[in-house]
């Protein structure tokens, strides 16, 4: 080898090094990048935004919603250097709809969604995200929790009930006369079944939140949250069921904040 191909060999690593080093001190942000995903016998559309080497962060919506109601925590979170995927649950938002809806089944597909979506998305041999969810998104989040322990890194859920007797509806009226018969309000009335007992299985951290003036009983959600051994219960001053979530930074913060604190 003379010196000209010397240098040039030289020069070559150099600059591979130069750009590893890059990449890693300037890793990658994904932009609002949109999938479908096939598991549990149903597709699935996800968005992911963030850096690339970020911590993961689950995002999971309300009864009959999408992911684009959780666009304000996602940026807020995304900009802090997470990156964040946002589900559609089964049958919701992009989804196809279904017949009948069950919080075990969304339970379980958020369970092969970390699994086999998330988790090969690493380097890492085990990935632990974790996951914000809001009024039947919490109910996911917790029941995964409950139903597949060591799934997660933290909860955060806000607005979450664990059975129908929760202060949110007159649930018992309802069923003598129901004025909505649509599968995913039929969920609602009779589902979840969790219990106290329940929660007490769940080791991870978890923030349990609810607005002052929330559908959920104040009383049902300190049940949660006081139950769940390394659980806290935080009541937003003002707030109702989503006036801290949808178009509002209050809960963006909250969850950045109980991140930080637990050095997730």
């Amino acid at each position: 080898m003379n010196k000209r191909e010397l240098f040039a060999s030289i020069l070559t690593i150099i600059l591979t090094i130069g750009l590893m080093v890059y990449a890693f001190v300037h890793p990658t942000i994904i932009h609002n990048e949109t999938y479908t995903a096939k598991l549990n016998g149903v597709s699935l559309v996800y968005e992911m935004r963030g850096y690339t080497r970020g911590e993961p962060v689950v995002l999971l919506h309300g009864n009959g919603g999408s992911h684009q109601e959780l666009v304000t925590i996602a940026n807020v979170l995304s900009d802090s250097g997470y990156l964040v995927w946002s589900l559609d649950s089964r049958g919701q938002g992009a989804n196809a709809p279904l017949p009948e809806y069950h919080y075990a089944d969304m339970a379980e597909d958020v369970h092969q969604f970390v699994n086999q979506i998330i988790q090969p998305h690493y380097p890492k041999s085990i990935v632990k995200p974790a996951v914000f969810g809001w009024s039947d998104g919490g109910i996911v989040a917790l029941m995964t929790e409950v139903m597949y322990p060591d799934t997660w890194s933290a909860i955060v859920a806000s607005g979450a009930n664990i059975n129908p007797d929760c202060g949110a509806w007159d649930l018992k009226k309802e069923r003598a006369h129901p004025s909505d018969t649509s599968a995913l309000y039929r969920m609602m009335l009779y589902e979840p079944n969790m219990t106290a007992e329940d929660m007490k299985t769940i080791q991870c951290p978890a923030l349990i939140v609810a607005g002052e003036h929330d559908l959920i009983r104040l009383d049902h959600t300190h049940l949660i949250g006081d139950n769940i051994p390394n659980g806290e219960v935080l009541i937003i001053p003002n707030a109702d069921h989503g006036s801290h979530i949808i178009d509002s930074y209050e809960m963006a913060h909250v969850m950045l904040q109980y991140l930080r604190k637990i050095n997730y």
